[in-house]
């Protein structure tokens, strides 16, 4: 997988503007051995934690350049959109990504049902950033110190930003793979909403309001796709089986440092 990333990256960057910076953070296979190899652009850092936090600290430790990306190993992204999110940002944007699609692939019905929903929902056609990868200005990045002891460290940083200070490029994208089963889908949507728990108990400041409004626009889109509705039973009934599961999560936030779906890889 981090093979496949770092040659997609330096392929597309002739002109070397990226600086390249990997975080092995606890790894028992070859993660830090394949990126090493790959090319001598790429700097290796090994921290003992399988943690994500730490990764990321470690890795704002040792990258030197602004705008900084923050991608995860699994995402599908080339030079060319780092690049042109990097350059769109300036006052008063301080923080952006490519348009994220997300390849549903290998998945089941029931998982593409969840993502037909999603597609329509506020969060969605909003300005997001995160899901695996986001961009930071210098100012927008000196807006935290480092990166706290969180679930969501994405949902952390885009609580941090209001929309006119966030940009989403269009024109260029990345990927990310769905989840192959609705169990491990399901497995996702718990720590997702177990990770927006956890920041509305530790920044109640930066809580979102309540989400009343944004199931009213949901509904409204839904009421003209009749296709949907079995999709949105669906969505529904998924969501209230997280939402069970994410109380298991949320009562263990310290072990919950990162968790990797193998089903999308």
């Amino acid at each position: 997988m981090i093979g496949g990333l770092l040659r997609r990256l330096i392929d597309t960057d002739p002109d070397e503007r990226l600086e390249i910076v990997v975080v092995a953070n606890g790894c028992t296979d070859d993660t830090a051995l394949v990126a090493s190899q790959s090319s001598a652009r790429v700097q290796v850092v090994e921290v003992p934690a399988p943690s994500k936090i730490a990764a990321l600290r470690a890795g704002d430790d040792a990258a030197t350049a602004f705008p900084r990306a923050y991608l995860d190993a699994d995402v599908l992204v080339d030079a060319t959109a780092l690049l042109a999110v990097a350059d769109a940002l300036g006052a008063p944007l301080y923080a952006g990504a490519p348009r994220m699609t997300v390849d549903t692939t290998g998945a089941s019905v029931w998982v593409r049902w969840q993502y037909k929903v999603w597609e329509l929902t506020d969060y969605r056609t909003a300005t997001m950033i995160g899901s695996g990868l986001y961009v930071l200005s210098e100012a927008g990045r000196a807006r935290f110190g480092e990166f706290p002891d969180v679930i969501a460290d994405d949902g952390y940083v885009l609580r941090l930003f209001d929309e006119a200070e966030r940009v989403v490029v269009d024109d260029v994208a990345f990927s990310i793979r769905a989840p192959r089963t609705l169990r491990s889908f399901i497995r996702r949507q718990a720590r997702i909403l177990a990770g927006n728990e956890q920041l509305n108990a530790l920044f109640p400041e930066r809580a979102p309001a309540a989400g009343s409004r944004s199931h009213a626009s949901l509904l409204r889109r839904l009421v003209t796709r009749p296709a949907l509705w079995i999709p949105a039973a669906a969505y529904l009934w998924v969501r209230l089986i997280a939402r069970v599961q994410a109380r298991r999560v949320r009562g263990n936030w310290r072990s919950q440092a990162w968790n990797r779906d193998a089903t999308s890889r």
